[in-house]
């Protein structure tokens, strides 16, 4: 299947993050062993635990909600943070990463679901927040895209539409803040019953997981 897979994508150059989460170390090892080196986490310190058991050229996704009070335990090795979804969380992010003598990429979490279980930001939210005198001091972290997640339907026109919402406001902010700006590229979006869709929409990065994996032991 990872092999169908990247060749789906090969065409459009788009990233495949192999979301891990519950999957123990034996099956990402096996993931690795056949080229895979993108892996995406939910949770912070089942991310951290597989970070210390893994090998260390292990770009580390971290793809769900992240609490403030988390941060610290992945700033120093966390490849991309796909939820940044707060002027708190960002200021964090670059606290963190300033004691961590490093750069993190960060994408904007945006909700264009139609689902009250879904996390993100409003385009207005994005403004104001990159507005401010605070966001334009921080140095060590930079926004390099967008993220977010279709409803969870078998509607396909709604999933397209919502995909088409996430180009815009990607579109929105690279015309208004990001215009002269190469790594402002990423647009993350897609899973497995749609990232196809997402592909088609302009995702540069899609998160699958059932589809690599099977599905999850809770």
């Amino acid at each position: 299947m990872l092999e169908k897979i990247l060749a789906a994508l090969q065409p459009t150059q788009t990233q495949l993050v192999a979301v891990s989460k519950t999957k123990p170390v034996a099956q990402i090892m096996a993931m690795y062993e056949k080229g895979q080196r993108h892996f995406g986490e939910n949770k912070v310190q089942e991310m951290v635990d597989k970070y210390e058991a893994l090998p260390k050229d292990i770009c580390w996704h971290l793809i769900g909600h992240l609490q403030t009070n988390k941060v610290k335990y992945i700033a120093p090795f966390v490849h991309l943070i796909h939820s940044i979804e707060s002027d708190k969380l960002l200021q964090e992010v670059n606290k963190r990463a300033q004691q961590a003598d490093r750069i993190i990429d960060g994408l904007l979490q945006f909700k264009i679901a139609k689902e009250d279980t879904k996390f993100g930001m409003t385009l207005e939210d994005a403004r104001k927040m990159l507005d401010t005198n605070e966001y334009k001091s921080m140095n060590h972290v930079r926004i390099v895209g967008v993220m977010g997640m279709a409803t969870f339907t078998e509607n396909k026109i709604q999933v397209q539409q919502e995909f088409r919402k996430l180009k815009h406001i990607f579109e929105e902010l690279k015309t208004s803040y990001f215009a002269d700006v190469p790594h402002f590229k990423e647009i993350s979006m897609g899973m497995s019953d749609d990232y196809e869709i997402a592909i088609a929409e302009g995702s540069t990065m899609v998160r699958i997981g059932s589809l690599l994996f099977g599905e999850r032991n809770y």
